[in-house]
């Protein structure tokens, strides 16, 4: 639907753009586009001004060009976590066993299996909501969404075969949680966000548990922090993987490949 009149629509945007929407043009294209009617988009601009996610709102975020369902309450996917898609693709081979893991929506996954040809892909994540939303969004797609803490849900047929583990676990320190802008901390679900006391709590999990998965040859890649590559990769060593530290600045992201010799 559409505002009657030019005025209307500039008297949305500006309504955003007074609530903190730096984008605010842009979220009142999708949020007119989200409306059927002119009580729908009052009530989708009176949520997105409360400080409800847009991506609730529409019920869907863009990642990696695609269209990825999120429901309320599970990890909207960041622009920057295409990084870990770009790594993963280059680092394998042709019909590789790929696995990832904290998978939220799905949105990696879906991106994965779009640029791989796997021989196996699945996703795992600890949420319902989001092992929900995941087995959504890869309907139509040779992929298994399994619900559990990282590997434990996994068929144990694939421990030492995986060519690559994705990891987008969370790593936010405990601590800085509350300082997350309030779309996140306050509706997204927190063991998606909070990495434990130094933020590394979970990742650690995974490096440890990724070396008796991986075959040899195979990577592991996942997200962190700037500040924290050094200690990550420090644990990761003492579990037997070599990690890289690898940076984007355009999508002001970070990552970390690790591969277990052989």
């Amino acid at each position: 639907m559409a505002p009657s009149s030019h005025s209307d629509r500039a008297a949305l945007v500006g309504r955003l753009w007074a609530a903190g929407c730096v984008y605010a043009e842009d979220e009142a294209e999708l949020l007119l586009a989200a409306a059927h009617s002119p009580a729908a988009l009052a009530d989708l601009t009176d949520r997105r001004v409360a400080g409800e996610p847009l991506e609730y709102l529409l019920g869907w975020a863009e990642f990696c060009g695609l269209r990825i369902a999120v429901d309320e309450g599970v990890f909207v996917p960041r622009a920057r976590t295409a990084l870990l898609v770009e790594l993963a693709a280059d680092l394998t081979g042709a019909a590789p066993a790929v696995v990832d893991l904290c998978c939220g929506s799905g949105a990696t996954t879906v991106a994965l299996a779009q640029r791989l040809t796997p021989r196996w892909l699945a996703a795992a994540d600890i949420d319902p909501a989001a092992v929900a939303c995941a087995r959504r969004n890869v309907v139509g797609l040779n992929v298994e969404v399994y619900e559990g803490d990282l590997f434990a849900p996994l068929p144990q047929r694939w421990r030492g075969r995986l060519d690559l583990v994705v990891a987008n676990a969370p790593y936010v320190p405990t601590d800085a949680v509350a300082l997350m802008p309030p779309e996140a901390r306050l509706h997204e679900a927190p063991v998606a966000l909070d990495g434990g006391p130094d933020g590394l709590s979970v990742l650690r999990r995974v490096g440890a548990d990724a070396a008796g998965w991986l075959a040899p040859g195979g990577h592991l890649v996942v997200e962190a922090g700037t500040t924290q590559v050094d200690t990550l990769c420090d644990a990761f060593r003492a579990a037997g993987l070599l990690p890289t530290v690898r940076h984007d600045d355009d999508l002001d992201a970070t990552a970390v490949t690790a591969r277990r010799p052989g």
